[in-house]
């Protein structure tokens, strides 16, 4: 897989097929790119109208270009694609890149030419990005394919885009900052090396230190998991996701589904993967900066050191959302200060040296704070004012930076008085900002990654004493259904282990007085359709019948209220049931999302799920550390653990229902949802009080 996608970073040579001696073309954008930044290579243009561009000659075709090459940038019409891939072929080039548009970003006709394009690359063992994208750039070979004007600084970012548009504005706001990147990538419509693809590779790459991504969607949720599992390991993966508040996802019957929005996959994936996921593109950068500058902080004890209140109260404010607080400064820490700082300086923290500060007070300042043990992360701000030179303040900064691993992030506000600062403080390792609210989500996104980073590997839990067949055949048993009430969905919950409420069908009333006597009044009567999956909605349950005649009375008044409200329901009897004891109500679910797979959820339980949407999700397969989280992330988690009084219940029989649920889901892909709601959680151990489980339609 990394071989196979090297010369699109590090190519012998480069066959420009359309390139143009036009200056106004995008082709004679690239040839010239690729002869700014050192690319080392053969140049080959291909236009058999043309003799030469820009010094290099042309070549009619790609089969008349010489050794050594091994890939090919194509820029022209749709059409033309299959038969050019086929003379690269012909060729043995194995990796293309197609600039071209034309294709499923404008429909049905474009869709069925692509996955032509798609089928004959994958034939011929031959990796294409694109098409429709802007091109890719290694900042570390020269090797630039894009027609985008200028690039960035050389550094340890790289950065992937589904946009090329995003992209090429990311290049013009980053130039000059300071702030170093290893690629640019642009992957337009991923019809053959995708995201997942490029950070595969960037992970094993020397010179990336952080990979920063800008997505649009993730076709295949579960092989992303499990590469950036294995790359986060390795050096962060920043993301920012496009489409987080999409509305129009399919109507769905079950509380699983309904509260399932469109991004929650994706949050609970990026959770469990270690990729940390940010709300802005200058987020993005400023966190990516700061991961490949800085060291991860060590704690959450910050000292800010500053020459005005305003911003500091600013940063104070973003630190405290995003979980930092205000270190208690040491009182020889206090001393020293008080010593060498202007007499009305403020020395507890935040540390206001006031407007006149020189840089020797903030080199001077920022040694006491490094010598600190309470203080794990320093924050220096600067508002430049005429008599002091923010060149020598950032001088001072950086050589104290230098000297400590405890994480330094500078804040200097204002535009062109700190363009050659921001140059220096980036040259020696020191994130810079310009605005103090940047801070608190700089810090809160790196403290995300050392907590994961400090998690111990898991693998998915797996049962073994589960019984596959049983679910097999009441799966065929009801995929004319569509749907699965309680009746059939208790099967599939005791095949898998899980506890149920003792309870039987009862077909009329005198079978239901039979069961009842069997299982020992008080009994729970439930109406059994599978027309309705919401029994409460409808009175289609009854409560603490305690005899004989409570049955046949609550079965002819449900029976005759439910064909009142619900004519062309079929009603196939009652289930009784056990009266539950008490316990603590929560809902355990799964919905399959179309890209990720199952996604399993838990919250709180009963008819209040939806109203007050106390909620988890994770994708499964699950680790035991996912479903532990999973419980502690909510209210019910808490309220399991024994809130104000009440006594604590058996929260790891939760967790191991959750597990198994989970392992489920993933065992029968058949299955679209499912839940069971309530699931009531004792003292010990656990009871299903009622399920449900929606099959996935078959396309006639």
């Amino acid at each position: 897989m990394q071989n196979s996608l090297k010369p699109f970073f590090d190519s012998s040579g480069v066959a420009i097929i359309g390139a143009s001696n036009k200056p106004n073309k995008l082709s004679y954008g690239i040839v010239k790119n690729l002869t700014l930044y050192g690319y080392q290579g053969g140049i080959y243009p291909v236009n058999p109208k043309v003799d030469e561009i820009l010094g290099y000659q042309c070549y009619p075709d790609i089969l008349s270009v010489p050794d050594p090459v091994d890939l090919a940038v194509i820029i022209l019409p749709a059409s033309y694609i299959l038969p050019i891939l086929s003379d690269c072929q012909k060729r043995g080039i194995k990796a293309v890149t197609v600039i071209s548009g034309g294709f499923k970003e404008l429909g049905p006709d474009g869709e069925e030419l692509e996955q032509k394009v798609l089928q004959f690359v994958k034939e011929h063992d031959i990796r294409m990005v694109g098409p429709n994208c802007v091109g890719t750039m290694s900042l570390h070979t020269g090797l630039n394919t894009t027609f985008i004007s200028g690039v960035p600084d050389t550094g340890g970012i790289g950065f992937l885009s589904q946009s090329g548009a995003v992209l090429g504005g990311v290049v013009d706001f980053v130039k000059g900052k300071g702030i170093g990147f290893s690629h640019f990538l642009s992957l337009g419509n991923e019809a053959d090396v995708t995201e997942t693809d490029m950070i595969e590779y960037l992970g094993d790459d020397p010179h990336t230190q952080v990979i920063a991504a800008y997505v649009e969607q993730i076709r295949d949720g579960q092989n992303f998991l499990k590469i950036a599992k294995q790359v986060t390991r390795k050096k962060p993966i920043i993301l920012l996701k496009a489409g987080r508040t999409s509305a129009g996802a399919r109507a769905v019957s079950s509380h699983t589904g309904s509260l399932a929005g469109s991004h929650t996959a994706y949050q609970a994936a990026f959770k469990q993967s270690g990729v940390v996921e940010v709300q802005a593109v200058n987020d993005l950068f400023d966190v990516s900066q700061a991961l490949a500058l800085q060291n991860l902080p060590k704690g959450k004890n910050v000292a800010i050191l500053t020459n005005s209140g305003g911003p500091a109260a600013l940063m104070s404010d973003s630190l405290a959302n995003n979980g930092f607080l205000m270190a208690d400064l040491d009182t020889k820490t206090i001393s020293a200060l008080r010593a060498v700082l202007n007499p009305s300086a403020q020395v507890a923290n935040p540390v206001d040296m006031l407007g006149g500060a020189e840089p020797q007070d903030y080199e001077k300042a920022m040694q006491f704070l490094v010598e600190d043990p309470n203080v794990d992360v320093i924050l220096p701000i600067l508002v430049p004012q005429s008599l002091v030179n923010p060149l020598e303040v950032a001088e001072k900064i950086a050589h104290i930076a230098g000297s400590t691993d405890k994480t330094v992030i500078a804040c200097f506000m204002g535009d062109s008085l700190v363009l050659e600062p921001r140059k220096l403080l980036h040259s020696r390792n020191v994130p810079m900002v310009v605005f103090p609210e940047s801070v608190g989500v700089i810090l809160g996104a790196m403290k995300t990654y050392a907590d994961w980073l400090s998690q111990p590997i898991e693998e998915p839990v797996y049962f073994s004493d589960v019984n596959v067949e049983i679910v097999k055949s009441t799966i065929e048993q009801a995929s004319h259904i569509g749907s699965m009430g309680e009746v059939l969905t208790r099967p599939l919950l005791n095949a898998y282990k899980i506890p149920l409420i003792a309870g039987e069908l009862a077909a009329n009333v005198q079978e239901a007085v039979k069961v009842a006597e069997a299982i020992g009044f008080p009994v729970v009567m439930k109406i059994n359709s599978p027309d309705i999956l919401h029994k409460s909605d409808l009175g289609g349950i009854r409560l603490d019948l305690k005899d004989k005649d409570s049955i046949r009375a609550a079965y002819q008044e449900m029976i005759a209220g439910i064909s009142q409200k619900m004519p062309e329901a079929r009603l196939e009897g009652v289930l009784i049931e056990a009266m539950a004891p008490k316990g603590q109500e929560v809902i355990i679910g799964m919905k399959r999302d179309p890209g990720f797979g199952a996604m399993m959820m838990f919250g709180l339980g009963g008819i209040f799920v939806e109203l007050f949407q106390d909620v988890s999700f994770r994708v499964a397969p699950l680790t035991k550390r996912d479903a532990i989280e999973m419980v502690k992330s909510t209210r019910a988690g808490k309220l399991l653990t024994g809130y104000r009084g009440q006594n604590p219940v058996d929260v790891d029989a939760v967790v191991e229902t959750i597990l198994r649920l989970s392992q489920l889901a993933v065992d029968f892909d058949e299955i679209e949802e499912i839940e069971i709601n309530p699931l009531l959680v004792l003292e010990k151990g656990v009871l299903a009080l009622d399920g449900r489980v929606i099959l996935k339609q078959i396309e006639v």
